[in-house]
């Protein structure tokens, strides 16, 4: 049963020829944030995430078909790392990316798994992820980290 004005989000999985696309809607998403900090370089911002890219653990966030965001989770250790969660800026706002934390909660408590995410420092996904049920962990120079237990 879904709540009144809930998106009805799915999360289709990614293939590695949808990068480039993925790329260009972290770097709008991001742009702020890092514009804010002073750190926006979209060159970096692509390798960084092309570093790190693996479609076996990305989903699109759709919405009535529509692709308006990406979620990356994967294994790390004894947790599961919540490596990206990015909502179109156009989409924000909306609930979808409560409605995708949902679906990656139910995933790691039915593997009794906590999970870990991080967030830039300035970016309004510190109050998202705390709001949502995560919890301070520990900060770096440019990024704050959150856990939420296993439940």
């Amino acid at each position: 049963m879904s709540v009144p004005n809930t998106p009805h989000v799915i999360l289709v999985p990614a293939v590695e020829t949808d990068f480039d696309e993925l790329v260009a809607l972290r770097i709008a998403a991001m742009r702020d944030s890092l514009e804010r900090i002073g750190r926006f370089d979209p060159v970096r911002a692509r390798e960084r995430f092309r570093a790190s890219f693996s479609a076996m653990y990305t989903r699109h966030v759709t919405v009535e078909g529509r692709r308006v965001g990406f979620v990356v989770v994967r294994p790390a250790q004894d947790q599961l790392l919540l490596e990206n969660l990015y909502i179109r800026p156009g989409n924000q706002g909306q609930g979808i990316g409560a409605a995708v934390l949902a679906q990656v909660f139910k995933e790691a408590d039915a593997l009794a798994m906590p999970l870990r995410v991080g967030a830039l420092r300035e970016s309004d996904a510190n109050r998202f992820y705390q709001r949502n049920g995560f919890e301070f962990l520990a900060e770096e120079e440019w990024d704050l980290y959150y856990l939420r237990p296993s439940r």
